[in-house]
């Protein structure tokens, strides 16, 4: 067997990273998570919301209701309480807080939650499936996928946050039957790493899948003894090089974010 590295910044750390230029607050950084994620295709229109805990730890901050999440900026963010109460900003929230409320109480390590219906893991969701690992940064997310197979509505209650909330146990990543997806990260450039990356693997299964039958061959996921190397060099070092990157081109092109 190929003797494989420890991987991570165990192996190698960057001596010094390129600034993005500015020092952003949290409403800010959820600004451009939003613009970011939309601008990748992850979103679907009028759908999605993004949560991140507040300072205090009993409230969470929100996009608002009626804005895409290309239109977003840090101006237009709202903080409400873990009960969807609206204590800052000018507009109202999604009525689907709850998927995001219960998971937050539920789990300490999910500071950040990303949710909407990206087109290729809704594909996906569609019939029930889990993106195969069959690229390097797909090892991403290997062992910490979760498909919750029945599509219950909407989410639009404690009752069924909390049913869903365990039904995602520790996750990371959730693909929802018939509806899309729910990202789990402990920092905003995490969570937006991940939930951009996702959606990719999705789509490289789909047209994977496609390709395997229309000629004959078969998916080659990667063996499992080579993924938790990758899996600690993506989580540990990709997070910071890609938000860095991503916020520096947005701001180029869409400074009004931070406004």
């Amino acid at each position: 067997m190929t003797p494989v590295g420890k991987g991570g910044l165990a192996a190698w750390a960057p001596r010094l990273m390129p600034p993005i230029g500015v020092d952003l607050d949290v409403r800010q950084e959820l600004a451009c998570a939003f613009r970011i994620l939309a601008r990748g295709g992850f979103g679907e229109n009028i759908a999605g919301h993004i949560t991140v805990v507040a300072d205090d730890g009993a409230s969470l901050w929100i996009n608002p209701w009626g804005l895409w999440w290309e239109e977003v900026s840090a101006s237009d963010v709202c903080r409400v309480s873990m009960d969807g109460e609206v204590l800052e900003g000018r507009w109202d929230v999604t009525p689907a807080a709850p998927i995001h409320t219960e998971l937050h109480r539920a789990r300490a390590d999910a500071r950040v939650v990303v949710h909407n219906h990206p087109y290729h893991s809704t594909v996906l969701a569609a019939v029930g499936l889990l993106p195969e690992v069959v690229h390097q940064t797909a090892t991403m997310f290997d062992g910490q996928m979760v498909l919750v197979d029945e599509y219950t509505g909407e989410i639009d209650t404690p009752d069924a946050g909390a049913e869903l909330a365990a039904r995602i146990g520790d996750a990371t990543v959730a693909v929802l039957a018939n509806h899309g997806v729910v990202v789990t990260g402990a920092t905003i450039p995490e969570a937006t790493y991940r939930a951009a990356t996702i959606d990719r693997s999705c789509r490289l299964t789909v047209d994977a899948l496609l390709l395997a039958q229309a000629t004959g061959g078969r998916i080659q996921p990667i063996a499992r003894h080579l993924r938790p190397a990758m899996q600690r060099s993506l989580v540990e070092r990709g997070p910071a090089v890609f938000w860095s990157g991503a916020v520096r081109q947005l701001l180029r092109d869409q400074p009004d974010v931070l406004a």
